[in-house]
């Protein structure tokens, strides 16, 4: 038979163990006793009271809640499906942490309700063009709203993120086509652009060419106008009196070169030069006629 000492002690080590609370640092703790707030359990070891006392655990970690897809109106009357997530956490002071419990009553599910009510709001005041282009904008007045209608919870939000922003599938393979039209659009003109690019690119470099060869041509007329100035500056210092015999003589000499036989009449200035000449003799013969002779002076470079 048991005794009853042994049985007193086993229910008071089983009423004790029955007692101990651990709180994690992820967590706190609200102990109530009777129904009625008795105190704050930080991490640790706690003992309660059986059947007396009880604890209520509540995460302060960084939280997660999904808006849920909804169908929204937009203000061009176009049927958006919308999707937010929502991220909270509940501050880790003992107010706050009350207030999460006694404030509200399910704060994961207003927040929700609130985030969908909010986003109808919004949304419904834009068209679906804008409501793509401005997601910065409706995330910030999304959280703000949420902020203020939350700051009596005892929780922060921390930050909202539209998920998606669709709209119907006709509407979608329309708004692609225009997409690609507008792509297509962009890119005609870029090459265009790169086309003509080309073509002032090919006309300056034909009218640079151009430049140059006329360039290139007033300046060998000026060295020619050059030369044959200087070759009359030396005419007139040197041979003042004998610029038509110079040019003679240059005659003359381009004909030499090329082997060309001239006649020239006997008795002229040129007779003296040719003698001087290498290579150049003069010959003489007699041309009968009417009884009239006459000397005649045959040059030849041979």
């Amino acid at each position: 038979m048991v005794s009853p000492a042994l049985i007193i002690i086993a229910a008071v080590i089983l009423f004790f163990f029955a007692g101990i609370k651990i709180v994690r640092p992820t967590h706190r703790g609200l102990i109530e006793r009777l129904g009625k707030y008795n105190k704050f359990a930080s991490p640790g070891f706690h003992w309660i009271i059986p059947f007396i006392d009880k604890m209520y655990i509540v995460n302060i970690t960084e939280q997660m809640v999904d808006a849920q897809p909804q169908e929204i109106i937009t203000n061009d009357n176009l049927n958006a499906s919308v999707d937010a997530q929502v991220y909270f956490r509940v501050l880790e002071q003992e107010e706050s942490v009350k207030s999460s419990q006694y404030n509200v009553n399910n704060y994961k599910l207003q927040i929700v309700n609130l985030a969908r009510t909010t986003l109808r709001n919004i949304i419904g005041t834009l068209t679906l063009r804008s409501a793509n282009s401005e997601r910065g904008k409706i995330n910030a007045e999304l959280h703000n709203t949420l902020r203020n209608e939350t700051e009596s919870w005892g929780i922060v939000i921390v930050r909202t993120e539209l998920k998606e922003i669709d709209p119907p599938r006709d509407v979608q393979e329309t708004m692609n086509k225009v997409v690609k039209a507008e792509n297509e659009k962009i890119a005609a003109i870029d090459y265009a652009t790169a086309a003509e690019t080309v073509a002032d690119g090919v006309k300056r470099a034909k009218i640079k060419e151009a430049e140059g060869s006329k360039r290139a041509k007033v300046l060998h007329a000026e060295g020619e106008a050059e030369a044959i100035m200087l070759v009359n500056e030396a005419a007139d210092k040197y041979f003042t009196g004998n610029a038509q015999l110079l040019k003679k003589l240059e005659t003359l000499e381009a004909s030499l070169k090329t082997n060309a036989k001239i006649v020239i009449p006997a008795g002229t200035e040129l007779v003296n030069i040719i003698g001087d000449m290498a290579g150049v003799l003069p010959v003489h013969f007699r041309k009968e006629g009417n009884g009239e002779s006459r000397n005649f002076q045959h040059t030849s470079s041979e």
